[in-house]
């Protein structure tokens, strides 16, 4: 696991609440990436993720799920709409908890959805309330990954399942030439670490959890990447940013970085689902 100290749970909170906006307005309802087999614009990119996640955890009809880091709402009105899902949303963001509850109420699902602004590390839940517990991009931004997993093991049923899309650091990523590539991206992402495949699995597994699938779908993500890139790339953007928040300019200018890193390997990007036994 490769760690920056310097990030700080506050950061996190102001980034997200800063740049909701920017999210939106350049890459659509989805704060993730999206999952290309051919061409499909980004929209379908990012919904195709969602769906094979869902896939690979099993997700029916009538399902309970909590969304950890559920942002704008993007998989929470999804599972909700396609899935017939019941879902809770968790976000450390007030700006994003105010933009998903208003926009499940605009796609006709708010009887289907609640938002809670919270802090999933903190927060206190019922054991066995959910069927899925479901995470697309946010474990990075936890400070004790392996409390984490053993909250979400006590909060999933007997037999339910945690579904996470996570960013990862690469299982060499200790190498100095991928470390520094690695903590350019935690300072800049804002992530207290990033950990491997195997780190992933040591924290499920010592919370009880049976691994089910893991799947590395970096080659059909890295796209996410050169398209927000070209997007930003505009001198208006980065100004608008730096005078928002000086964060954000960093936060721009390490897109780049961040595909980089998928491409020399010191980066990998995992789809990983385990079940709580029965």
């Amino acid at each position: 696991m490769i760690s920056h100290p310097l990030v700080s749970k506050a950061a996190i909170r102001n980034h997200y609440d800063l740049a909701t906006f920017f999210y939106r307005l350049f890459w659509g309802p989805h704060i993730h990436h999206g999952l290309w087999t051919a061409d499909e614009s980004p929209r379908v990119a990012q919904q195709q993720l969602i769906d094979a996640l869902a896939f690979s955890a099993h997700v029916t009809s009538g399902d309970r799920v909590l969304d950890v880091g559920c942002g704008m709402g993007g998989s929470s009105i999804h599972l909700a709409k396609r899935f017939g899902c019941c879902v809770t949303g968790i976000t450390l963001s007030g700006v994003q908890q105010r933009w998903a509850s208003r926009a499940s109420r605009w796609q006709g699902c708010a009887d289907s959805i609640t938002i809670l602004c919270e802090d999933v590390e903190s927060i206190t839940l019922a054991p066995s309330s959910y069927d899925v517990i479901w995470s697309i991009e946010c474990t990075e931004h936890l400070f004790d990954k392996a409390a984490f997993f053993r909250n979400a093991a006590s909060w999933v049923r007997p037999g339910g399942h945690v579904a996470i899309c996570a960013w990862l650091a690469a299982h060499d990523a200790d190498i100095p030439e991928k470390r520094s590539r690695v903590e350019a991206i935690c300072e800049g992402f804002l992530c207290p670490s990033l950990g491997s495949f195997e780190d992933y699995r040591s924290w499920l597994h010592d919370a009880g959890l049976r691994v089910e699938v893991e799947y590395d779908w970096t080659e059909h993500v890295e796209r996410t990447w050169e398209i927000c890139a070209a997007r930003t790339d505009r001198p208006w953007i980065k100004w608008l940013a730096t005078k928002l928040d000086p964060a954000q300019r960093l936060f721009l200018d390490r897109f780049p970085s961040l595909l980089a890193a998928y491409r020399t390997g010191a980066m990998r990007y995992g789809c990983i689902v385990a079940r709580r036994p029965l």
